[in-house]
């Protein structure tokens, strides 16, 4: 099967569509990408691209990038400069670039919706059936940022994501709590289909950890450093922990609130207890994951949010640690049904702390049972061959109606 898979991120950006690209690739599909200029998190296309660039194949992949203007450094406006362009680039030349016909065509609808539209439009041209997978919920989003559904963003992106949806051979949601959203806005209960995150295989590098974890009861955060994450309510909590020197906070990642968190730790006098590492590569992950005591997940506080289940979730669960959670909804239900660590509400640092303490109390063995009991949740719900044997015959099944 000829797959085109349309996403505004990829590879060498770390997204989960980079793994399903290379697991359609492993199943001896032909996989081809239009994507953007890699340019997430920092803001600044990466070193070695340009605005233009040709076609490159990885993992069996074959990537045609277009070009777009690059996020920028937290401005709201450039990120909408980011949006756009990639959305009229990817409309114009992804005809030109990904020629010849495909069989289906799979769009990755992270943030921004406006993704949909070239997929649609590329639907048309290659009568191909078109798979959406949601990922993050729109024009909802919007309203989280602008604090309103009055507004004419949101009223705009509203009628974008109708036109969207009416187009869509299959609609893939990665939370349940999405679904409402969905089919009051034309996705046909028919059309409709949960997929959640899988555990994507990580390949465990033979040598040392790039980084040797400071002494002590170590809470791992891995991911993106921004707004969405709540690190206030993460901050004050290891603010009120900091006369405790053997609780250590591990930051692994970066994003557009790494310089406001660093600016916050010097504040607090946190730089004892508080480590911003950086970003490394998904590879190097497991040795960290190793040496933590907890693994950190945080959302912010919105109705929004309580509607979607983190991607690592299911990916700190298959670890075997325990889960300290600061969120709501989706993900809060989820972490309580698989036993596999504490939960407050978002925004509960002073939970978040008696927590820590909590969980640092137990013995060993005990911690050991919670991690043992994430890992079993996470191999029967988030199977990665299970979920991709399940979406291959989707894809079957919708090429054959084509056909």
């Amino acid at each position: 099967m000829r797959v085109l898979i349309v996403s505004q991120y990829f590879w060498p950006e770390q997204f989960r569509i980079n793994d399903l690209a290379e697991g359609l690739v492993e199943r001896g599909h032909e996989v081809t990408v239009l994507t953007g200029c890699p340019n997430y998190p920092g803001g600044k296309v990466f070193k070695g691209y340009g605005f233009f660039n040709g076609t490159e194949t990885h993992h069996g992949v074959r990537i045609h990038r277009v070009p777009l203007i690059p996020r920028g450094p937290g401005s709201g406006f450039r990120l909408g400069l980011n949006y756009l362009s990639f959305m009229i680039s990817a409309t114009v030349l992804g005809p030109l670039l990904c020629r010849g016909s495909f069989d289906l065509v799979f769009v990755c609808q992270l943030s921004p919706v406006t993704v949909g539209i070239p997929g649609a439009f590329l639907r048309w041209l290659k009568h191909a059936p078109m798979v959406f997978w949601v990922l993050d919920l729109w024009p909802e989003s919007v309203a989280t940022v602008t604090g309103t559904r009055a507004s004419w963003e949101y009223k705009c992106l509203d009628a974008v994501v109708k036109f969207i949806y009416r187009r869509c051979d299959r609609i893939l949601y990665s939370s349940r709590g999405f679904s409402t959203s969905i089919l009051s806005r034309g996705g046909a209960a028919s059309r409709l289909s949960y997929f959640p995150n899988w555990v994507e295989p990580v390949r465990v590098p033979a040598c040392a950890p790039p980084v040797r974890l400071p002494e002590g009861f170590r809470i791992v955060f891995a991911g993106n450093v921004g707004e969405a994450q709540d690190f206030g309510t993460i901050l004050a909590a290891a603010e009120r922990l900091k006369d405790m020197p053997a609780i250590q906070w591990i930051i692994l990642g970066e994003g557009r609130q790494w310089n406001w968190v660093k600016d916050q730790v010097e504040a607090r006098a946190l730089s004892h207890c508080f480590h911003l590492l950086g970003r490394f590569p998904a590879d190097t992950m497991p040795s960290f994951f190793q040496q933590a005591d907890a693994l950190l997940v945080t959302l912010k506080r919105d109705a929004t949010f309580a509607l979607t289940v983190p991607g690592k979730v299911p990916a700190c669960m298959s670890c075997g640690r325990p889960i300290l959670a600061a969120l709501d909804g989706e993900g809060a239900d989820l972490i309580r049904e698989a036993e596999a660590g504490f939960v407050v509400p978002a925004g509960d640092h002073l939970g978040l702390a008696d927590r820590v303490l909590t969980l640092m109390d137990l013995s060993s063995e005990k911690r050991s049972r919670i991690g043992q009991k994430a890992k079993r949740f996470s191999d029967s719900h988030f199977d990665r061959d299970r979920l991709f044997t399940e979406l291959e015959a989707m894809f079957h099944h919708l090429t054959g109606l084509r056909t």
